[in-house]
């Protein structure tokens, strides 16, 4: 018998002794970081609404109840049941019965009132028909992302029970180490922004913290292949920890099962769909240029498949000696600081992600309390001594002054967007806008995935800030679904026609100009004066949107209309720069990060900037908070305990 089958064997025991007499407990098995406890008397679980939380207080594991398949009513009975317990307002939209682990997935319009005050709706259904439900939002605007991962995960259920099973076990195992270190090895965005990822590695376990790629870089990828990463065997990761969606963290994640990865990818539920979205367009525009993308979209479909979802503050096991709580970021829809706890009390590390400490209209601010942190590794994109941001106010006030300009002007605003987070802001200051008559009601047409994306932020609005997910919450009052807003799906033809038209907004990507319908938008809109392009976004070193911005008027076009050789764009239309609309915090708001964390860290290690935007932080936290700071190189080790 296996050190795991006997924990198991001694937690079923443990769990005998604690329940009631006339409550039985057939099986227990680990599934991934939870404990999954079977039982023939779901309903008599659900009737004592403290026995679960006590168990996993005793216990000190995350605890799932599920009942056995001979102990449910038939499906066609229990959701008469269900649907006569859930208040009708609560817009119950679709029943899935899962015979094989009891649970029935609930697909509502407002899953709080399927949830019910301390899930007191959710026991009464279980009480009922002995089902375990679980709850998921039904989108306000139709998601094809949403619905797929769905469908997808719904159709591999048995894959990800085996998945799970195992991850569990590789959890859960003994530890057989007698070392006590932790490492973090840098793999890239050091001195750089872009291809964020890294190694935190104990003499027990292997963690991979993101895996992106490098804008307008395609050949400098991070740097997988050293005996510290995948040079080992990418089956000697533990697990991976996705931070975020954004390319320059996620774009690589599929190309580690290439590589024969077969382990669990840790991240937010809106940040696995965001991950599907974006990889699988970063595919299409690779083919569409020419260029061999470095893996095929099967792969994307195996990391949303190994994909454990974590909400914020929950903390989980991961590793026989490390606990992961992800924490919110500021920075985009699901955006993490990613937290380890290393054996017991050892150290405690904090990988920031991409940061915005400030509230912006769509997200709350960083959170920066932990109960501890030796380490911390921080981004430094605007972490120069100049980078200041202008404040929100002046920058929608900047914003408005361009728009009504070129209005008044018969001109077009062009704005290049990055689909997630930047683009969903600008629509809430347009939104706004024209609603208060600050700026003319015209249409705002919405180009490449912002649609799409924005549809996953109304999925998700637990995630938002709080005023704008209670707005989200009355279809009435949705920002998102201002009729201006237009959705160009059309192709070419669309594109010209608005081209032609009146004064408009444009939304488009690539939010570096690095290729997308953006570059078709330069081709109709660049050459005429009255219009305009805003940049409203980072534009990083290398990116045509950088040498733009930098008074490039002659661009390189090939006739997909990306960048590369080919015919030259003349750009007459004006070139403006609104700052203060950046997902990253400025160079105060990132000093105020560290200010304000109590404790502070021991070691700041400043990644993900320019050479001098890390090096200008590093040197500022070192000078006003006497603490050790460091602004790595990539290929670098830091080695703590």
């Amino acid at each position: 018998m296996s050190a795991v089958e006997r924990q198991l064997d001694e937690l079923k025991e443990t769990i005998t002794d604690e329940v009631p007499s006339d409550i039985s407990i057939s099986d227990v098995k680990y599934e991934g970081p939870e404990l999954v406890i079977y039982t023939q008397d779901p309903k008599k679980f659900a009737e004592n609404g403290d026995l679960v939380r006590s168990l996993a207080s005793k216990l000190r594991k995350r605890i799932t109840v599920r009942p056995d398949p001979d102990s449910l009513s038939r499906p066609d009975d229990a959701r008469e049941r269900i649907t006569g317990i859930i208040p009708e307002e609560a817009g119950v939209t679709d029943l899935d019965f899962h015979a094989d682990t009891g649970e029935v997935v609930i697909e509502a319009e407002k899953p709080g009132m399927v949830i019910g005050r301390h899930g007191s709706t959710l026991r009464e259904i279980t009480k009922e028909v002995g089902w375990t439900p679980e709850v998921v939002r039904t989108p306000p605007i139709e998601s094809s992302t949403v619905s797929n991962v769905r469908n997808f995960l719904k159709q591999e259920r048995d894959d990800r029970r085996d998945i799970l099973e195992r991850v569990g076990r590789q959890i859960h195992r003994e530890e057989m180490a007698d070392e006590q270190w932790v490492r973090i090895t840098t793999l890239g965005c050091c001195r750089e922004v872009g291809r964020a990822a890294f190694i935190l590695s104990t003499a027990e376990t292997r963690i991979l913290i993101d895996c992106g790629d490098k804008p307008g870089a395609e050949d400098e990828v991070p740097y997988l292949q050293v005996p510290e990463a995948l040079g080992a065997g990418a089956q000697n990761l533990d697990a991976v920890v996705l931070t975020h969606a954004h390319l320059d963290h996620s774009a690589l994640i599929p190309l580690l099962f290439k590589y024969g990865y077969d382990g669990p990818i840790y991240c937010t539920e809106p940040t696995r769909d965001l991950m599907g979205l974006l990889t699988l367009d970063y595919l299409d525009v690779a083919a569409k240029e020419g260029r061999t993308p470095p893996y095929e979209s099967e792969m994307v479909r195996e990391a949303i498949k190994h994909c454990i979802d974590i909400e914020y503050g929950d903390v989980t096991d991961i590793a026989p000696d490390i606990k992961l709580t992800l924490h919110n970021a500021g920075h985009i829809l699901g955006s993490s600081i990613a937290h380890f706890h290393i054996g017991d009390g050892l150290y405690n590390v904090a990988f920031s992600g991409d940061i915005h400490y400030e509230d912006t209209r769509l997200f709350n601010g960083a959170v920066n309390e932990f109960p501890r942190v030796e380490t911390l590794v921080l981004e430094s994109t605007y972490g120069g001594r100049n980078d200041y941001q202008t404040d929100q106010e002046d920058s929608e006030r900047n914003l408005k002054r361009v728009i009504n300009e070129t209005y008044e002007r018969d001109g077009k605003v062009l704005i290049p967007a990055f689909a997630v987070g930047r683009s969903q802001e600008i629509m809430l200051v347009l939104e706004e806008a024209m609603r208060k008559g600050d700026i003319p009601k015209m249409p705002v047409h919405l180009d490449g995935m912002i649609w799409e994306a924005t549809a996953i932020h109304t999925t998700y609005p637990e995630y938002l800030r709080d005023d704008l997910r209670d707005r989200i919450f009355h279809e009435d009052e949705n920002p998102f679904l201002a009729d201006e807003f237009n959705h160009i799906d059309g192709g070419e033809d669309e594109r010209m026609d608005v081209a032609d038209g009146g004064p408009c907004i444009v939304l488009s990507t690539s939010g570096m100009v690095t290729g997308g319908p953006i570059m078709s938008w330069l081709r109709h809109l660049g050459g005429d004066e009255n219009n305009r392009m805003v940049f409203v976004g980072y534009q990083a070193q290398g990116t045509l949107g950088r040498r733009i911005q930098n008074g490039w008027d002659e661009i390189p076009m090939n006739e997909r209309g990306s960048s590369g050789r080919g015919n030259t764009l003349t750009l007459n239309l004006d070139v403006e720069t609104v700052d203060g609309f950046s997902g990253h915090a400025d160079r105060q708001g990132l000093e105020n990060f560290v200010r304000t964390m109590n404790p502070r860290p021991e070691k700041v290690l400043c990644v993900h900037g320019d050479e001098s935007s890390a090096q200008d932080l590093s040197s500022a936290l070192y000078h006003e908070f006497n603490m050790r700071t460091f602004a790595p190189k990539n290929l670098e080790t830091f080695r703590f305990k």
